[in-house]
């Protein structure tokens, strides 16, 4: 039986993330988020990266779900960190979900559910009361039924400085 043949498991095995779990997350993140692939040493890179941050003393929360033949199956990552408090959010605390993936032979199966759950149970008890994501159109109904709303007074902008020897439009 392959992994997407599989009967989807009665609840899925979700746990935090550690530091060793660094390089599953950003690999699926390289493979499922991005537009672009990471390359080795940026992988590499952003792996040393989430390891720091995914530790005790660092602001990166995350949950994996082991899949059913080992190995991470999917993933929800969210970054902590201060905004000036509000009425809403007085601790002054926001987490953007920085990552959901989930390996294509176990979509639809409840996974990147029980992570981003799981996920927003633990920063909530961290004290996060403002939480943020970008959604694609085919998991805005999952995001929805967690609390997410859209707001169509917001506008995502985007400005990236140059990289050293890049040329600027």
């Amino acid at each position: 039986m392959t992994p997407d043949t599989a009967p989807p498991a009665a609840s899925p095995d979700v746990r935090p993330a550690t530091p060793a779990d660094a390089g599953e997350i950003i690999r699926l993140r390289s493979a499922y988020v991005l537009s672009e692939p990471l390359n080795d040493q940026w992988l590499a890179l952003c792996c040393d990266h989430l390891a720091g941050r995914l530790g005790p003393e660092g602001d990166a929360r995350a949950y994996v779900v082991v899949a059913p033949t080992g190995g991470v199956a999917a993933c929800a990552l969210g970054l902590i960190h201060p905004v000036l408090p509000g009425p809403r959010y007085p601790e002054g605390l926001a987490a953007p979900v920085h990552v959901v993936a989930t390996e294509p032979a176990y979509r639809r199966r409840g996974y990147a559910r029980a992570a981003v759950s799981a996920l927003l149970d633990h920063l909530q008890r961290d004290g996060v009361t403002l939480f943020e994501l970008h959604a694609s159109a085919e998991a805005v109904p999952l995001y929805e039924q967690l609390g997410f709303a859209s707001s169509p007074a917001l506008m995502r902008l985007t400005r990236l400085v140059p990289a050293p020897g890049e040329e600027t439009a």
